[in-house]
């Protein structure tokens, strides 16, 4: 697809012939810097109106991935995958924050944030902006995105536009597919309204006449089958000539319901669907099996409480009123929608079409010269320090450092952390292969990483059940640093490996997230890491670590300490910069950590995702902090810190992101590069995204978000910049 950029657009940011990013200019987007207002000495940076809410700004978020859906910079189908991605985003949104709003005022607990705003106010707040985003979404869907996809031959038929061939063949469905494993439920005194799985498809049903019993008509609840997709394509010879047609599952069921009341009249019916509270609760003082509680935890999971009710927008109001009373909720909870009421399940049509022009160009993740040049990762890590930032350098790498060490004779021990991943993954599949070799496996498996749960008690049991020795970490804490060690016998002593990363080990993730992997043989670095492991697996204080910082032992104050630091170098009049990159910005002592630095005059740039209580362009207090975010084809998950350092400048890899559970709550890892041509690479990366201006949003200080736009200027992409620097084939 032609994009509205051009990576190869002359400009301040060019690709050399040796495939590196040379250093752009700074601040020349339209929102450059300002005339500094004098800092007020007198200013208390812990007064409320210096900080944005957590969880609106996390709803803004999402509405900037709903925006996707409208650029048409990206192509159709995956303008189609964003506002999708709003849909999912937005149920844990729901099953997650509002729910826990939700529950703090039930418990009458009116604490509150940095930002000082009631649990109340904000949730009132989120109901306003959520039923005009959710509304808006539809309208994007129904007026914009299926008229684009239906003039590029793929269309949704609705249930008045089949054709007879189509009825016949829908009926015929319905008869074979639907109809053995659908099972209805009547509504009366023996009948009581069922307890539905959370999110799931249901239909509302208006009923007129006398079953076989006897029993006058009223109301049933018809639960969709999980196990059916919910989008299914009609068989090519039933189509249009030139196109490929779909119809939604709930559309078959409205259109057969009576078929399921043989007898009965079918007044009406009507989708709903029902979001709860999905949050896992997991007292440290009463667990003494972490993974057994879980296991009881995940099913309750499934039944939570109610916090939103989605209904089909000519549902009548006494049956959608019948429905909050159900489920115990306010007109404030309801959300009418004009079309399917689980828009995730459309994600399925992505997978079926075989329309490459629709979608991102395909690409090959490209390698650094140090691993193309040997056969063995291990061998080429001892040369020195690799670097690796996917999606656009492979992540496969990672994944053959492990395999290798679980065939070498030598590897004695590999120890590794698991967050997310996958019973399957490779990753797992050469730990498994480790172990049956002899191997000494460790592995730290976080359990409780929010909706993996159940993924990663099959993982451990699988790790277990391969002789591998499996620890569940702290309880109090969750593991989040993503490092493996693996320790090799070599010309009869031992010598260290070490992966650290900025995200998971997960195949998958590492095609669409955007991270860095550093492969190092350093000893003093894997020193670190083995006693980080050792700290995980056993007891006792907290060891002396010499370079890497640790949450929740040191990497907050030092964090802190490096940006106070900019701050003295910008207070003696020296240049004075920092960049933070990162998903989240809501600490809020980091945050008047910045807000010093700013009144000294140091310029902030700040990169971050998703949500940031900090407040950008405050005279006096924050003139110098720039926020933007980068929203585009891959998820932006690197968390990278770079410190001018009065000309000695460091730069950091993390785990961690600037929130209050990183940094005190979590085991996480925050590691520097050592060797200068990395860290300038990450340097020149970090600056590539600071002069984008197509995917780029600029924060203000009333906390909206402005996209930057080319105007005059080249236009700059940082992402397919960054593509066409490190991929083998863009």
């Amino acid at each position: 697809m032609e994009e509205s950029y051009s990576p190869n657009a002359k400009s301040d940011l060019e690709i050399t012939p040796s495939g590196e990013v040379p250093t752009p200019r700074l601040n020349q987007t339209r929102t450059g810097i300002k005339p500094k207002a004098m800092p007020d000495p007198e200013a208390d940076l812990t007064d409320p109106g210096l900080y944005f809410n957590r969880e609106l700004s996390h709803l803004q978020f999402n509405v900037r991935v709903l925006e996707q859906a409208l650029d048409e910079a990206h192509p159709l189908l995956n303008r189609l995958m964003f506002l999708l991605i709003f849909s999912s985003n937005l149920d844990e949104f729901f099953e997650i924050r509002v729910a826990g709003l939700k529950n703090q005022i039930a418990l009458g607990d009116e604490t509150t944030g940095a930002d000082g705003r009631s649990p109340r106010s904000v949730l009132s707040e989120i109901s306003q902006i959520a039923h005009e985003q959710v509304e808006r979404q539809y309208r994007i869907l129904n007026d914009h995105l299926i008229p684009e996809l239906e003039r590029q031959g793929l269309r949704f038929r609705r249930r008045g536009d089949w054709s007879e061939a189509q009825r016949d063949w829908v009926r015929n469905y319905f008869e074979s597919e639907i109809m053995p494993v659908i099972s209805p439920i009547g509504l009366d005194p023996s009948h009581p309204f069922p307890r539905l799985v959370n999110k799931s498809l249901n239909f509302i049903v208006e009923l007129e006449g006398k079953d076989a019993f006897g029993r006058e008509g009223g109301m049933a609840i018809l639960p969709a089958p999980r196990s059916l997709p919910r989008v299914i394509a009609l068989p090519g010879e039933l189509c249009e000539e030139g196109f490929t047609e779909y119809v939604f599952l709930s559309s078959m069921i409205h259109a057969h319901a009576e078929e399921v009341f043989p007898g009965m009249s079918v007044r009406g019916c009507y989708q709903f669907r029902l979001t709860r509270n999905a949050d896992l609760s997991v007292d440290p003082e009463d667990v003494s099996d972490l993974a057994s509680a879980l296991r009881g935890e995940l099913l309750s999971r499934r039944y939570g409480s109610g916090v939103r009710l989605e209904v089909a927008d000519n549902c009548p109001d006494e049956l959608v009123d019948f429905l909050l009373r159900q489920f115990e909720l306010s007109e404030a909870d309801l959300y009418r929608v004009n079309g399917p009421v689980n828009l995730t399940r459309m994600m399925s049509v992505l997978g079926d079409v075989d329309r490459p022009e629709l979608l991102y160009r395909a690409f090959t993740p490209g390698q650094p010269k140090a691993l193309s040049k040997r056969d063995s990762v291990l061998h080429a890590m001892a040369e020195g320090d690799i670097l690796l930032h996917h999606p656009f350098q492979s992540f496969a790498p990672v994944e053959e450092l492990l395999r290798e060490a679980a065939r070498d004779p030598d590897v004695l021990a590999i120890k590794q952390t698991l967050y997310r991943t996958g019973a399957d993954s490779p990753i797992v599949n050469a730990l498994v292969e480790a172990a049956g070799n002899g191997k000494e496996v460790t592995v730290v498996i976080e359990l409780r990483a929010r909706f993996d749960e159940a993924d990663n008690l099959a993982l451990a049991s699988r790790l277990q059940e391969a002789g591998a020795i499996v620890i569940y970490g702290v309880m109090a804490y969750k593991t989040h640093a993503k490092m493996m060690h693996i320790v090799r016998r070599e010309r009869g002593e031992l010598r260290h490996y070490a992966h650290l990363g900025t995200g998971n080990y997960h195949s998958k993730t590492a095609k669409l997230y955007t991270d860095y992997s550093l492969l190092t043989a350093n000893p003093v670095l894997c020193a670190d890491v083995h006693k980080v492991f050792q700290q995980l697996s056993g007891m006792g204080r907290a060891r002396k670590i010499e370079k890497l910082l640790h949450a929740p032992f040191t990497l907050h104050e030092r964090l802190v300490e490096m940006i106070d630091r900019e701050a003295a170098h910008a207070r003696k009049g020296k240049r004075a910069h920092l960049i933070i990159k990162c998903n989240s910005l809501t600490e809020p002592k980091l945050i008047q950590a910045l807000y010093r630095a700013s009144q000294a005059g140091v310029e902030c740039d700040l990169i971050i995702r998703g949500m940031c209580c900090l407040r950008p362009g405050l005279p006096g207090i924050s003139e110098s902090i720039r926020v933007r975010s980068i929203i585009g084809r891959f998820l932006e998950h690197t968390r990278v810190f770079h410190f001018h350092n009065d000309g000695k400048p460091e730069t950091w890899g993390s785990s961690a992101d600037f929130m209050a559970r990183n940094m005190f709550h979590r085991v996480e890892t925050c590691f520097p590069l050592l060797d200068k041509k990395l860290a300038a690479r990450v340097r020149k990366d970090l600056e590539t995204y600071l002069v984008d201006n197509c995917q780029s949003w600029l924060l203000q200080g009333d906390g909206t978000y402005v996209k930057q736009t080319p105007g005059d200027a080249a236009p700059i992409s940082a992402q397919e910049t960054l593509l066409y620097a490190y991929a083998a084939r863009a």
